[in-house]
């Protein structure tokens, strides 16, 4: 997943941050509101939003990102823990909410649990052709078979077939995959992705990840 985290305090947002890459997600991290309202039109599978920020109101962002049709899954979290505070930011739009102090564990799980709401089919697994034998995306459990085979991926190569299975029939561009799998803080040098969908192919089969050139990539079911 790529994610977009927007938390002013130094020691919270970077422990988030590492938690969560660490757990194999991509994250932008921000710590005002005017930078997380900069890379809001970027493609992301979840905003975490912290409700008090030094530049505004995550709650009033929350609303105005409704009121423009946009659908990401949002989470709230704050030190606020009234029940009025809880119900102010479910109706402003928030999926969930989660007080501070919390196990990043938790933010983790709850993260999930919103994706699998928002997701119109119950089932994870996304089932891909193109190879001989069946390709099995699991997006809950997070990994690939071929056939009865389990697949060994790196995080960046989980990270490129997970962007492009939930998306599947879609054609992809590369910047728009780069953006999910890298985000926009680290560097992508020269040709990696290419090398890691050459990686892909020579793990899951050569025609599963079509490429179409000049345009970008694509799965299909």
């Amino acid at each position: 997943m790529r994610l977009l985290l927007l938390e002013d305090d130094q020691i919270l947002g970077s422990g988030l941050r590492d938690f969560l890459g660490g757990d194999g997600d991509t994250v932008d991290w921000v710590r005002t509101l005017q930078a997380a309202q900069a890379h809001a039109s970027s493609p992301y599978d979840a905003l975490l939003i912290d409700w008090q920020l030094p530049d505004g109101s995550g709650i009033d962002w929350i609303r105005a990102l409704r009121k423009r049709g946009i659908t990401t899954t949002i989470i709230v979290m704050t030190a606020r823990d009234q029940l009025e505070d809880r119900i102010a930011g479910l109706d402003a739009g928030a999926d969930d909410f989660l007080v501070k102090p919390f196990a990043p564990e938790e933010l983790s799980a709850r993260i999930r649990a919103c994706g699998r709401r928002s997701h119109v089919a119950p089932q994870t697994e996304v089932v891909l052709s193109g190879s001989e034998q069946p390709v099995i995306v699991d997006l809950g459990r997070r990994t690939v078979r071929v056939g009865q085979a389990a697949v060994s991926l790196t995080k960046r190569e989980w990270s490129i077939i997970e962007a492009l299975a939930k998306r599947t029939g879609w054609l992809v561009s590369r910047d728009d995959l780069e953006s999910l799998v890298w985000g926009f803080a680290e560097e992508n040098s020269g040709n990696s992705l290419e090398v890691h969908i050459a990686n892909l192919r020579r793990k899951i089969g050569r025609n599963v990840i079509e490429t179409v050139r000049g345009l970008g990539y694509r799965v299909n079911a």
